[in-house]
């Protein structure tokens, strides 16, 4: 399966294809995967994202999916790369990781059936939804600030063609430990489903990107804390979490909040009946 990858190379931003240990431009330069600057793997016109479509998601939270999959926004300012620190800001605490797969926009798409919707697929990469819950209470319709804050929208390491959705598992670790083990299998809706439906009044772009949902044990984690999500076939994302040198102002706006909604959602709902220590400040 190809797999391309977009890399900063002597100063530009290069498009390269993947040989096995090596990076390979067009021009014949090349770099070894492990020592590249990597940049996100496509740019978007916008990012999309599920709700909730994995069962273990669903029954984690003790809920019912709803009869068709609601969606919600990141602005593509909160796009980053594989490599690249996610910064918490200082005075939150509830920074979730959410391991997930992308599907990635090849030509323009409007109004499709879902058996059509692979034509419209360029191809699949990583993602990590990350989710700042501490501004849960004030943006729990839109998940603007939760999903879309700086940094919150790592991709990659790669674009990869011609993969097959069906079956394949998902895996998130954080230092080094399994967090998450899911499967694309248990998706209520699947990859061809979701472009479909997005399509049908919302054009998409080549290089739009679609969230595809996150299997249970979604979690807080802190500044240092090393999260890689790896995907059967597309490879491991890796990002590491740091610390915002300011806080959020508070001259302007909601402050993050920790109420029973946010520390529900944060650690995995039914919080206090679970004996989960909130994690440390």
């Amino acid at each position: 399966m190809p797999e391309y990858r977009r890399v900063l190379l002597d100063g530009a931003v290069v498009r390269t294809v993947r040989e096995g240990e090596d990076l390979v431009a067009a021009d014949g330069r090349r770099v070894r995967a492990e020592d590249a600057h990597h940049l996100p793997p496509v740019v978007p016109s916008k990012v999309i994202a599920v709700h909730l479509n994995h069962r273990s998601r669903v029954e984690e939270f003790g809920i019912g999916l709803t009869s068709a999959p609601t969606y919600f926004h990141k602005p593509v300012s909160a796009l980053n790369a594989h490599g690249g620190a996610i910064v918490r800001p200082e005075g939150c605490r509830y920074l979730n990781y959410e391991g997930e797969v992308a599907i990635v926009i090849g030509r323009t798409c409007r109004n499709i059936a879902p058996d059509e919707a692979a034509g419209y697929i360029a191809g699949y990469t990583v993602a990590n939804d990350f989710g700042l819950h501490d501004f849960r209470d004030t943006d729990a319709g839109s998940m603007l600030r939760v999903k879309g804050s700086d940094t919150l929208c790592p991709l990659g390491p790669g674009l990869v063609t011609d993969w097959d959705f069906r079956g394949k598992y998902l895996r998130t670790y954080v230092n080094g430990r399994l967090a998450q083990d899911g499967s694309t299998g248990e998706m209520e809706w699947d990859m061809h489903y979701l472009v479909a439906d997005i399509a049908r009044t919302i054009t998409l772009e080549p290089g739009d990107v679609l969230l595809s949902g996150t299997p249970a044990n979604s979690r807080p984690v802190e500044p240092g804390d090393l999260v890689e999500v790896e995907v059967e076939g597309l490879g491991r994302l890796a990002n590491r979490v740091v610390a915002g040198p300011v806080p959020v102002r508070a001259d302007v706006g909601a402050q993050p909040t920790a109420s029973e909604e946010v520390l529900s959602t944060a650690l995995g709902g039914d919080w206090e009946f679970r004996g989960v220590r909130a994690p440390r400040r």
